[in-house]
């Protein structure tokens, strides 16, 4: 994930509020009702952020931004509900993950308290593509949850549909 990317997603996580009412509307006619209990927990920016993804994606493939690419869009952040931490908490998880290295947040989640909450955020592809499979979602809307954070040879995702779905949430 780019640094430009991560300096995006932070300064939009200080503006207050969620997506627009046509929006909101928009996205509940694409998830299905278990996939949109779980959109509507995110905080309002993070729900702004991925409805305007989904959006791009939408412009971007056209007749092939399917209802599962655009849940996918929508929902492959969807895990870091459980580590239930705010800007400055994500933050700090996302640099002590460049500092101590993405494997020593395993042990992480076996914590408690705060360091419990980063290992989770840290991990929340996997975290993610649970809940959705749980949610009954689409395979590909479970497997970009999934891999999402993964290099390109690792996505089992289309490779035209994911490199948009990976492009659209790094811009």
């Amino acid at each position: 994930m780019s640094g430009r990317h991560l300096a995006r997603r932070f300064f939009g996580s200080l503006r207050p509020g969620g997506p627009s009412q046509a929006d909101r509307e928009w996205v509940e006619s694409v998830l299905s009702a278990a996939e949109h209990a779980l959109w509507c927990r995110q905080s309002g920016p993070d729900r702004r952020h991925s409805a305007d993804a989904a959006r791009r994606v939408e412009r971007r493939l056209g007749a092939d931004a399917t209802a599962p690419v655009l849940a996918a869009a929508l929902l492959h952040d969807i895990g870091k509900l459980d580590a239930d931490l705010g800007t400055w908490g994500r933050v700090i998880a996302t640099l002590s993950a460049k500092v101590a290295g993405h494997d020593t947040s395993r042990l992480w989640i076996r914590s408690t308290g705060f360091t419990r909450r980063v290992g989770l955020y840290l991990h929340h592809p996997e975290i993610g593509a649970d809940m959705l499979e749980l949610a009954g979602s689409d395979p590909l809307v479970v497997a970009w949850a999934a891999q999402h954070h993964r290099p390109p040879d690792e996505w089992t995702v289309d490779r035209a549909i994911a490199e948009v779905l990976y492009e659209v949430d790094d811009d």
